[in-house]
């Protein structure tokens, strides 16, 4: 059964086509857009292709996925369903292919939580690169259009981990026409119009957070970054790079930008501004399924199994973290749902048949910045600041967190809802920072009582990143003080409410700026503080982050100056350790390690005088070394693109 949408010669379908036989039954001669996605196929608002699809529809258009297409044998899947009428799309997925494949230490993943079954394998190094070249050798009159993740943050000369070199903007080894960068709705309706009036792609030179060769040269006014080739020989010139593209896409209005690439200018459109709430409201409102597509019946894709039950309020992030790609993904700016929109997509869970009575997370990339900005818009439009929290709260930010507690409450008073939870990050540097407004300051200190006592479930995720004031600096990140004061009160509000509820801290070794003494003092610190670490990881450097251009040029972009990181495998295990104090096999080599410092006072307050030690009471690493959605993208990153 299908319900119409803008004529029936478009219903709203359960599912978007994904076989010839689908498209077949709903009559169509050909699909007006075809996606290509790294990911299986779930009508979910988490789920990019799904989101794009949609989007597609709900302006008239034929829409039709091919998820996870088998690059290998003899491209079927790329043939199956002919040529669309307007364009291809393509995708990586949800998350960039080499985080999604490889480990801090470049070893190859054994699992893909976007795959049913969590099988490995589905998908190549570099799709956005690899499916496009095989649509332009089997159809190379056909326009195809990258975005998603990987092409997004690989818009501009960037520096690849898992290659160890600086590579060119994707655009330069993909055979894409163009590139749509951040979230794509707005522009993919856009070339679609434009191509469905008969427009002709390479015409289409104004459309915001697209990327595309030019003929034509730099307009006055426009930013000419440094070339590639120039990048290549000056690492110097690639960290001013970075800074430009950094505070361009920060801005309210930012410049078009421009690389030189192999001989040819690459244009970089500035971005949209950000949604005002109509806009967003309209992407997470329309006909999902909140479902996989029923090929994949009977198997279990672990992405969608986290965020089923789950909520996301809001788009971008102003945090600014060194090591977080959201800001550079979703913007700076926060684009909020309004409550009747949230409240819709909660009333919609409550009817989802393994419903239980419990939201998993009424969040967003960071969970409490939902309704957040600027009071004066007019500050807002001339800052560059990459963060509005480091190093200091802006005295401009309204940090109100009332318009989030009515949220929740809203929530929890629908029918059929017991709980609901807070399952993203939380910045508690934000609902601590102090406001010129003492109510604010007031509702504040409710908001974090109120989601201690009832929005945790037994366990609320926090992230000081390190204990270091020099890392925490360079992370952009809060002084681990904050984060003391902020377990006080978490304490305080378990033992008045009876609750015997975990703190479960994140931190983050061998990133730029930590030496190894720096880590066996987070280990020393954090045993003091009873903490069984279990959410940690290596630093993993991803593009179109601050941390990652540090440990590719050595050079602090904003400052110049010389910032030392671990590199080699020895430097990071040997950061690493410390991480796994409390596991005997660890010690002995700690115990080195720490002579060697000249640090015999470490030694003591981790084992004890005389060798003995107390194990931390805390909770048992159930995940140690699981690389998370801070560096780039994970499991949980469709849900919210997430944390911080």
């Amino acid at each position: 059964m299908t319900t119409t949408d803008k004529s029936e010669k478009n219903p709203v379908l359960p599912f978007l086509p994904t076989t010839r036989d689908e498209i077949q039954r709903l009559g169509w001669d050909c699909p007006d857009v075809i996606l290509f996605s790294g990911d299986a196929y779930v009508d979910h608002p988490s789920f990019a292709a799904a989101v794009i699809g949609r989007t597609l529809q709900a302006a008239g258009y034929r829409v039709a996925i091919v998820p996870q297409p088998n690059w290998r044998d003899d491209l079927r899947d790329f043939r199956k369903l002919g040529a669309p009428r307007l364009f291809f799309g393509v995708s990586a997925g949800a998350m960039d292919s080499m985080v999604n494949h490889y480990t801090a230490n470049r070893r190859l993943r054994h699992d893909d939580a976007y795959t049913p079954g969590g099988r490995h394998g589905m998908r190549p190094d570099y799709p956005t690169i690899v499916y496009s070249e095989i649509l332009k050798r089997l159809y190379p009159d056909v326009p195809v259009v990258a975005g998603g993740i990987e092409a997004s943050l690989r818009r501009v000369a960037h520096y690849d981990y898992w290659q160890d070199r600086l590579r060119p903007s994707i655009l330069a080894d993909a055979s894409a026409d163009m590139i749509i960068y951040g979230m794509g709705e707005k522009s993919v309706v856009e070339i679609a119009r434009r191509l469905d009036s008969g427009e002709a792609l390479s015409d289409m030179t104004d459309i915001p957070q697209t990327v595309f060769f030019s003929d034509n040269p730099p307009a006055e006014g426009d930013l000419i970054l440094h070339s590639f080739e120039d990048c290549l020989k000056d690492k110097r010139k690639q960290a001013e790079n970075f800074r430009h593209v950094e505070e361009e896409s920060n801005r309210f209005e930012g410049r078009v930008m421009w690389q030189s690439t192999h001989g040819k200018w690459i244009r970089i459109n500035r971005m949209w501004p950000p949604m005002a709430p109509g806009e967003i409201d309209a992407s997470f409102d329309l006909p999902y399924q909140r479902t996989p597509h029923p090929r994949y019946r009977g198997k279990t894709i672990p992405a969608y199994e986290m965020i089923r039950h789950s909520i996301n309020m809001h788009r971008g992030c102003f945090g600014g973290c060194a090591f977080c790609t959201i800001s550079a993904h979703q913007g700076k700016f926060i684009a909020s749902r309004s409550k009747e929109s949230i409240l819709r997509e909660a009333r919609q869970v409550t009817r989802m048949e393994d419903f239980k009575g419990y939201i998993s997370d009424l969040g967003g990339p960071s969970a409490n910045m939902y309704g957040m900005g600027g009071r004066d818009k007019s500050i807002c439009a001339k800052c560059l600041r990459p963060s509005c929290l480091h190093p200091r709260p802006c005295p401009n930010l309204d940090n109100n967190h009332k318009p989030l507690l009515d949220i929740y409450h809203a929530v929890d008073s629908l029918p059929g809802i017991k709980k609901s939870f807070i399952g993203s990050g939380i910045r508690y540097d934000l609902a601590m920072a102090d406001s010129k407004d003492a109510s604010v300051n007031g509702v504040n200190r409710t908001y974090l009582k109120e989601l201690i006592r009832s929005h945790v479930s037994g366990r609320l995720k926090v992230a000081p990143e390190h204990t270091s004031s020099r890392v925490l600096d360079c992370m952009r990140k809060p002084e681990f003080e904050l984060f003391r004061k902020f377990k006080r009160i978490f304490d305080e509000t378990n033992r008045e409410a009876g609750l015997r509820q975990q703190l479960i801290p994140y931190f983050i070794s061998s990133h730029p700026a930590c030496r190894e003494e720096d880590m066996a003092e987070l280990a020393a610190i954090t045993k003091d503080l009873d903490f069984h670490l279990e959410q940690v990881q290596d630093f993993t450097p991803t593009p179109m982050t601050l941390a990652t251009e540090i440990y590719y040029t050595g050079i602090h972009p904003y400052t110049g100056e010389k910032v030392f990181t671990a590199r080699t495998e020895r430097e990071k295990l040997a950061q690493r350790q410390f991480f796994f104090w409390y596991k005997p096999e660890e010690r002995h080599a700690i115990e080195c390690e720490l002579r060697k410092m000249h640090r015999p006072d470490l030694i003591e307050r981790l084992y004890g005088r005389g060798g003995s030690f107390r194990a931390p009471s805390g909770p048992r690493p159930l995940n140690s070394g699981k690389t998370n959605s801070r560096n780039g993208s994970g499991p949980e990153s469709s849900r919210r693109k997430k944390r911080r």
